[in-house]
Order: C-alpha cells, then sequence, then structure tokens
C-alpha cells in the first residue's frame, strides 16, 4: 500500500472537496431563499460527493487505471469499511428496539422521574437519556417536542426555554452515545475505541451538562405546576439500550455489541408479534436501509480523500489553511475549527466529521495529538455546531412543530449546554482535566493498515 509523506502541500487537490461543500452548502441557500422547507437536507450527500469524485478524476493526474486504483484503495480502507459495516447494525438495532416499544418504554421513564415542579430540567434529563440511549437527537426531538410544548403551556413555561432544554438534552446523548452515527464517524476516522472516546468526551460533557441544568433549575420553575402523566413503565424493552451501553462501556467489541442488542431486542418483538419472523427480517432490513445514504457518503468521501491526499490538498490544509498550528495544543485548536466549520457549511455533523476526520487524522500524526482525544474534539465540535445552527435539522424540527409560534433564531439563546460544551472543550485544550490515564504510543499502538495509511 502507497504512502505520500513527499507530496508536496498543494491548493489545487483541494478543488474537489471545495466543490463537494459549495454544492451542498449553495444548494441550501438557494432553496432557503426559495422558501423549501429544509433547504439544506434537499440535496443529498452522496450525490455532491460523487460530482466532487468525477471532478477529482477529471482535474488531478495520473493515468485513469491509477486515479480509479487510488480511489479504491481509500473507498476500501479498513477504518471506512469497518464504519459502514457498524452504521449497518447500528441501524437494524435502532429501528427493531423502537419498533419494539423501546423509545415510548423510554419516555415513560424518564417522565415518571420528573418533579412537576422541575418541568423544564427534566425535559433536559429525559432528552439526554433518550438520545444517549437511541443514538439520535434528531429521533428524540421529534418524539418530545410535542409532549415539551404541552408541558410548557400547561404550566406557564418558556416556550422556547423548553425546546432549548430538549435540543440541548438531544445533542448531549447525540454526542456520547455509542450507536450514534456521530461517534461512529469519529472513533473509526481516527481508529480508536468507542469506549476510549466516550470516557473522555464524558469529562467535558458532564461538567457543561451540569451547569445546564442548574441554570434550568434556577431560570425554568414553571408559574403553575402541572401533573405529568405518563403510561405504564416496561422496562424489559429498555434493556436491550441498557446491554448495548453498559457492554459498549466495558470494551466488548462493537460488532458482538451491536448484534447482541439486535438479537436481544428481536425476541422481544418476536414475543410480541407472535414470532412473526418475515416482519422482523423486514424491520431488520430497513434499518439496514436507513443508513444507506451514510454508507455510500462515508466510501465516496473516504476514497476522494485519499485522492486529495495523494495529491497534496491535506498537506495544503495543514501548512497553509492552518497555518497557526505549531504543537499539539494549537494542532487541537485546529481540528475544532475545521470540523466546525464544515458543519456550518453542510449542516450536518456527521458528514462534518467524515470529511474532517482526515484532516483530523493528519493532524493528529504530525502534531502527536492523541487520536482519541481528536475523536472526541471531532465530536464535539460538530454536535456544537449542529445544536446551534439556526437551520440545522434539530432547531428546525422543534421550531416547525411549534405551528408558528416560534422561529429556531428564537431557541438559540437559551442552548447553554452547547456554548458551555464549546467553552469546555476549549478549555480541556489548556487545562488537561479531560486526559486518558495512559499514552498513545503512535508507532505501537496503531494497527499496521492505519500507520499504512497515517496520512488519510
Amino acid at each position: 500500500m502507497e504512502t505520500y509523506k513527499n507530496t508536496k502541500a498543494n491548493a489545487y487537490a483541494l478543488i474537489p472537496l471545495l466543490v463537494f461543500v459549495i454544492i451542498y452548502f449553495v444548494t441550501g441557500i438557494i432553496l432557503q431563499i426559495q422558501g423549501v422547507e429544509n433547504a439544506f437536507y434537499q440535496m443529498p450527500a452522496p450525490v455532491a460527493a460523487f460530482v466532487a469524485v468525477i471532478v477529482a478524476f477529471i482535474l488531478f493526474k495520473d493515468d485513469l487505471n491509477s486515479k480509479f486504483s487510488t480511489f479504491i484503495a481509500g473507498c476500501g480502507d479498513e477504518n471506512i469499511i469497518t464504519m459502514c459495516l457498524i452504521y449497518l447494525l447500528a441501524g437494524a438495532f435502532s429501528t427493531v428496539a423502537q419498533a419494539s416499544g423501546g423509545r415510548d418504554a423510554v419516555v415513560n421513564l424518564g417522565l415518571r422521574f420528573v418533579p412537576a415542579n422541575l418541568i423544564i430540567a427534566g425535559i433536559f434529563i429525559i432528552a439526554a437519556f433518550m438520545s444517549t440511549a437511541t443514538g439520535t437527537s434528531v429521533g428524540t426531538i421529534s418524539a418530545l417536542t410535542t409532549v415539551t410544548i404541552g408541558l410548557a403551556q400547561g404550566a406557564g413555561l418558556n416556550l422556547a426555554m423548553s425546546l432549548a432544554a430538549l435540543v440541548s438534552g438531544s445533542m448531549f446523548g447525540d454526542n456520547l452515545s455509542i450507536i450514534s452515527d456521530t461517534t461512529i464517524a469519529a472513533t473509526k476516522t481516527q481508529n480508536v475505541d468507542m469506549k476510549d472516546k466516550f470516557n473522555l468526551n464524558l469529562k467535558i460533557a458532564l461538567p457543561a451538562a451540569i451547569i445546564t441544568l442548574i441554570l434550568f433549575i434556577a431560570f425554568g420553575r414553571p408559574e403553575t405546576v402541572v401533573p405529568i402523566e405518563t403510561s405504564q413503565i416496561e422496562i424489559v424493552k429498555v434493556l436491550p439500550y441498557l446491554l448495548v451501553l453498559v457492554t459498549a462501556l466495558i470494551g466488548i467489541n462493537v460488532f458482538v455489541v451491536l448484534t447482541s442488542g439486535i438479537i436481544f431486542a428481536s425476541v422481544i418483538m418476536l414475543f410480541q408479534n407472535s414470532f412473526d419472523f418475515i416482519g422482523l427480517s423486514k424491520l431488520i432490513y430497513e434499518g439496514f436501509t436507513s443508513m444507506t445514504e451514510i454508507f455510500i457518503l462515508s466510501m465516496l468521501i473516504g476514497g476522494l480523500s485519499y485522492m486529495v491526499n495523494k495529491e497534496g490538498g491535506l498537506d495544503f490544509i495543514n501548512k497553509k489553511v492552518l497555518g497557526f498550528v505549531k504543537g499539539r495544543k494549537s494542532a487541537e485548536i485546529g481540528i475544532c475549527l475545521i470540523v466546525f466549520l464544515m458543519d456550518i457549511a453542510v449542516a450536518n455533523n456527521t458528514v462534518a466529521i467524515v470529511i474532517a476526520g482526515p484532516i483530523a487524522k493528519k493532524l493528529s500524526k504530525d502534531y502527536k495529538v492523541d487520536p482519541r482525544r481528536s475523536a472526541s474534539l471531532l465530536d464535539i465540535f460538530s454536535c456544537v455546531g449542529q445544536g446551534l445552527i439556526p437551520y440545522g435539522i434539530q432547531l428546525l424540527i422543534a421550531a416547525k412543530i411549534t405551528q408558528g409560534l416560534l422561529a429556531p433564531v428564537d431557541i438559540m439563546p437559551f442552548l447553554f449546554y452547547q456554548y458551555l460544551l464549546a467553552v469546555f472543550a476549549i478549555l480541556s485544550i489548556f487545562v488537561d482535566f479531560a486526559k486518558t490515564k495512559d499514552k498513545w504510543n503512535f508507532e505501537k499502538d496503531m494497527p499496521e493498515s492505519a500507520i499504512l495509511k497515517e496520512n488519510l
């Protein structure tokens, strides 16, 4: 396998990546001006990536066969393929667990323990728990927005603050969940274990969440105490989520973790549906297909990044665009900046990580940033950006369900968690309160395949 250590920095090589971002961003802007709903989510990301790949084949040197071989090498990178397979299993688990009633059971469990006089703080906790269990901020917001609006209006609460608590809690779980697509992308682009990234993220996210909770308790007390109605708690339906979370944190192989979760949720589903194996098989397949977009995108971006790297594009970003990077701390700032800007451009935190991942990997190698740390920062700042931008799907969904009572910008001032998460993450760069117990050995701890492609 080739490496490209001697390639000169080349701005020209970045044109395909810029084409991808521009197509995504400009299309969103144009559709937004035209009043199209969810404008930034109309352009399928894999199509934009496919156009960028074509541009790379046209612009880059070498004969067609050599360019094709380079592209396939990137698509077939061990970490890319692993990431794609994990996507499929995570999609299947999420779909089957939800269909078996797991998501509703999580909501009821959370509502049962929320004190009526601490509704906004309770919404934050429920959303955090649910999104951590299910791995989706969008699913959490979609499921809980109507409940949140009802509670807020009934108790005379600030509706914008209530929805901000929901979005903030959802982003907490999106950032930490081991079945979240952002976690999968961040850990696999940096070739680290999910457990290690979770532990590092928690050291930053937990203090931010605690202060956020205090702020919601202080400023979110209701004018009227409203009883919260809940359905019967079905703890058995929550168990598949707990199984996946606990076994992943113990350090069991992620394929075993997700497969076990699928089997557990499937057993529950079969008992509920008179052992309808065909129905179950369709659900599992539905879960696979729900990840088609990010699966295809990851492979295309993996191949494109490998081509861009060969031509010197990542070297140019490292040396010119991120010219302020002189050491480990400034490299960490560079990682935060590049993924944050990518998310602002494409309004999708997973896509932002997939694009920024190879750049972060190179910064990690060149400036001895622990890859577990770079994975953590990638996930954190993609979620910070995604949880703040008014055209992001999270805020759009929350505002839309209010039926005109609020716009996304009305919610933004109360997104305490996102602001605090950014503050604590930046602080952790200069004050080592979020670090691993052991140091990363860049030669010994990296598998051979990662050493061969260390610049990808």
